[in-house]
């Protein structure tokens, strides 16, 4: 087993990192630079960072953002939010990002995937696939667009095997019955999709306690687990989340 990595996550919305429930009620959770050196020093395999209201705001991620954050950390940054096309794709990374994420855009123009994957390696290329139940849907599980605000009549499960032949790099599914409920990963949701590919799953939306954590490995095939809330205000440290996992036989890096 390759070891699993763990990503703490930026929301960023007005300069701010910012956690709500379910992408609402949201509360400041601190300066993006001094978070990001912060986990750097603590641990984390790679950061995310995404720009959760520029989808909806009909805007571009800001790049300033990605510029500040990438000079204080050496570990991979995936950045997402407001990234509709190969130029944007371009500007992020020439900004600082190691991977971009994208998921309403490639739910528009699938294409955009393929074009991307060849033109700057399928290995900076993540999809995000924002998942919410629906027994419509043969998974029961449908794809949302627009920060979770809108469903798109496609299946979690259909759409992360095809992002897979269109080139993506990563899948990273989330849970927008999860997101920031601390209930834990959405287990089913996460198996839906680690099971429809052979790409590194990052696991993500409700981790809220250790076992949540090795749950998402073990139980959601998560390669990558990300987390925000527990991170941010400080309930866990990303060494406790490794000496823990550790602990319980799951290969971890550097502890």
């Amino acid at each position: 087993m390759e070891p699993v990595k763990i990503m703490p996550c930026l929301d960023m919305k007005d300069g701010r990192v910012v956690k709500g429930i379910n992408f609402v009620n949201l509360r400041d959770a601190g300066d993006p630079v001094k978070n990001a050196e912060f986990y750097q020093s603590e641990g984390a395999d790679e950061l995310a960072m995404l720009d959760i209201a520029a989808t909806l705001e009909n805007r571009k991620t800001r790049l300033e953002w990605v510029r500040s954050v990438s000079k204080v950390i050496t570990i991979p940054l995936t950045v997402g939010g407001g990234i509709g096309s190969l130029q944007d794709i371009e500007m992020t990374l020439g900004a600082g990002a190691d991977k971009v994420s994208m998921n309403s855009a490639a739910v528009k123009n699938p294409e955009l995937v393929t074009q991307a994957a060849k033109q700057f390696g399928k290995e900076k290329i993540c999809v995000a696939i924002d998942g919410r139940k629906n027994p419509a849907m043969p998974s029961g599980f449908e794809v949302t667009v627009s920060g979770g605000t809108k469903g798109a009549g496609i299946d979690c499960g259909q759409w992360a095997h095809r992002c897979q032949e269109l080139g993506a790099g990563a899948i990273l599914p989330t849970s927008m019955d999860g997101d920031g409920t601390l209930a834990g990963y959405d287990l089913a949701f996460t198996r839906l999709v680690s099971g429809a590919v052979d790409l590194p799953v990052i696991a993500s939306g409700g981790a809220g306690t250790l076992e949540h954590f090795y749950e998402g490995a073990t139980e959601g095939g998560a390669d990558i687990l990300l987390a925000a809330s527990v991170f941010h205000f400080r309930t866990l440290s990303i060494r406790q989340v490794k000496e823990y996992l550790k602990e319980r036989g799951i290969p971890v890096l550097g502890v």
